[in-house]
């Protein structure tokens, strides 16, 4: 590896843990990789909650395109049956903006008794699921992970489009990005699963890390606005510190948290999925780095070993530049 981080030294890390591949780029060039067997690189991974991140993009790109048009519109609007049932008359105050920041001020205790999954997962109505919910906030109080809001967020897109969200990526993300090895899976309605549904190559998710860098840019187009991913990655909620704070479907976390500093330029971005999934983007230092992993049981470790050992290499180079 280049900026002579110990390439034997990761790689010895990266083979005790269940990681199955981890790259780093840096100036849009791959600088690291780890693969745990040959066929890792170029297989599809499903990255569950990253799937998040990206809807985020698609998101943006319908603002860009106008077909949506507030970030505070009442999601009543869009699930105007559904809400009419409801007993909570509070709950048509609830926003995209809240489903977007995940505070809809619902009953969800997806990281607490339910473990990681929401028994929606295992079919049946989502969108009923997760409206049916108890109100027990008021929407936009606090932020508490629910993966029911990123469906909902896929059932609106696909209202407002006109078009599945795969439709709608695959046009205005992914074959930009020349992105074609996808899958992505839908609920028995047929909506798209905007919180875990895609399965994507390391590669491309490696492309959209770099669109995300480039500030939404790719090849001298504007696929999604610089104001969208700068409100994206911007630290809106904070409830679990031990991760980092919520933005639009984005984590983000401090360099130096000791620092009282809250650019970008002391700022890393992510998203995080189930076992250890990571797409994490470094503006200060131009740098992503993709995990891949079966860490059902200790899903942060990845995101340890890059604050330890790959984030703290960086730093240490750049505290290095300057002294000289």
């Amino acid at each position: 590896m280049s900026n002579g981080m110990n390439e034997q030294e990761l790689n010895k890390i990266l083979s005790k843990e269940k990681i199955l591949a981890c790259t780093i780029m840096m100036n849009g060039s791959r600088v690291f990789e780890y693969f745990k067997n040959k066929k890792i690189e170029d297989k599809q991974h499903k990255i569950y909650s990253c799937t998040k991140t990206i809807l985020s993009l698609l998101v943006g790109i319908a603002f860009d395109k106008g077909y949506l048009h507030n970030l505070h519109q009442p999601i009543q609007e869009y699930f105007s049956k559904e809400l009419q049932e409801q007993r909570d008359k509070r709950k048509n105050d609830i926003t995209l903006y809240h489903l977007l920041t995940m505070t809809p001020g619902l009953h969800f205790p997806e990281w607490e008794e339910w473990d990681g999954f929401a028994p929606m997962v295992q079919g049946g109505d989502i969108i009923k699921f997760t409206l049916d919910r108890e109100l027990i906030l008021p929407p936009g109080e606090k932020m508490n992970y629910n993966s029911g809001c990123s469906h909902l967020i896929t059932a609106i897109l696909q209202q407002v489009t006109g078009e599945t969200a795969l439709q709608f990526a695959q046009k205005h993300l992914f074959k930009p990005l020349n992105i074609s090895n996808v899958e992505w899976y839908k609920d028995n309605k047929g909506i798209y699963k905007g919180a875990d549904g895609l399965r994507l190559t390391i590669a491309d998710m490696e492309k959209l890390c770099l669109l995300m860098l480039q500030k939404g840019q790719w090849k001298g187009t504007q696929i999604v606005s610089e104001k969208w991913i700068e409100q994206a990655i911007s630290p809106h909620y904070s409830t679990y510190k031990h991760i980092g704070e919520y933005g639009l479907h984005w984590w983000t976390s401090k360099i130096d948290p000791t620092l009282d500093d809250d650019s970008d330029s002391n700022r890393f971005h992510f998203g995080l999925g189930f076992g250890g999934q990571y797409m994490i983007i470094v503006p200060k230092f131009n740098l992503s780095v993709i995990f891949i992993s079966e860490l059902y049981k200790e899903p942060l470790n990845p995101l340890n070993i890059f604050k330890s050992k790959i984030l703290e290499h960086f730093i240490h180079n750049e505290e290095l530049k300057t002294a000289n």
